[in-house]
């Protein structure tokens, strides 16, 4: 295990440890509005400065994208990406479904990936070429090859209202044509999902590069594929994104070309 991976796993876990402690004075707790249903939490504030400082420490000259930060720019060819709390919402409304997000770039390719959630205490590690894991087991895609059998993860428009009705005739085609369809309300714990083959495929419009970069390694590790609304990789720019296992990919992106 490199040691880019393992203070990114040590970083998730100290902001786990932060989150879980807040939670037990929910009520306490400030929360901001960023934008329509776009909610910021001083928990997740406390939480990233504690992943930054765990990362300066150990490679002060790295760059670091925090969701709530912005961009630290040191000039360097590595950057950290870091959702604190991917699922803010489900946190302050004491629903369990929320995570810590933590994704290394060198260049243009992500090399380390780790998603935790502090519910579960479950880990999800990946790094370039050596596989995805989960609790230091390790994991794969799903092996489902029809609609009919699968269930996919997707995620509603929160934010921007401007593509609900294209979202919502994707979604129904989806319903139609799929075993099931969930909203849990973390994208990083979706992907996390379609690596482990818990769910079979997820897709999503207008994502930021903290929702993604940590479970697209892990998807990609776990063999499985990703691209973008036009079968493209060009999602941490569009945001839009489906990962599935390699038999499904194709599948849910004819039926979302179908409605663009």
């Amino acid at each position: 295990m490199s040691g880019i991976l393992n203070i990114a796993i040590q970083s998730a876990y100290n902001a786990g440890t932060i989150i879980q402690q807040e939670s037990r004075n929910l009520e306490r707790i400030k929360v901001a509005t960023k934008g329509h249903n776009d909610f910021v939490s001083e928990v997740d504030h406390k939480a990233e400065q504690e992943i930054i400082r765990t990362i300066s420490k150990a490679f002060p000259e790295h760059n670091i994208l925090g969701e709530e930060t912005g961009l630290i720019d040191n000039g360097s060819e590595f950057t950290w990406i870091i959702d604190p709390l991917d699922g803010t919402t489900n946190y302050i409304h004491s629903h369990p479904q929320y995570a810590v997000s933590i994704g290394v770039k060198e260049g243009d390719k992500v090399i380390a990936g780790v998603v935790f959630d502090p519910n579960r205490n479950d880990i999800y590690t990946a790094e370039a070429g050596k596989g995805a894991k989960l609790n230091d087991n390790r994991i794969r895609v799903s092996k489902t090859t029809t609609l009919a059998e699968s269930l996919l993860a997707t995620g509603f428009p929160t934010y921007d209202m401007s593509f609900l009705d294209q979202y919502m005739a994707i979604f129904k085609e989806m319903i139609t044509s799929t075993a099931g369809q969930r909203r849990a309300g973390s994208a990083a714990l979706d992907l996390a999902y379609v690596a482990s083959g818990a769910v079979d495929g997820y897709w999503e419009f207008n994502l930021k590069p903290w929702d993604i970069a940590a479970g697209y390694l892990l998807v990609k590790e776990a063999g499985g594929l990703i691209c973008d609304f036009d079968g493209e990789q060009n999602m941490f720019n569009s945001g839009n994104i489906i990962a599935a296992n390699p038999k499904m990919i194709s599948q849910i992106l004819k039926i979302i070309q179908n409605h663009r």
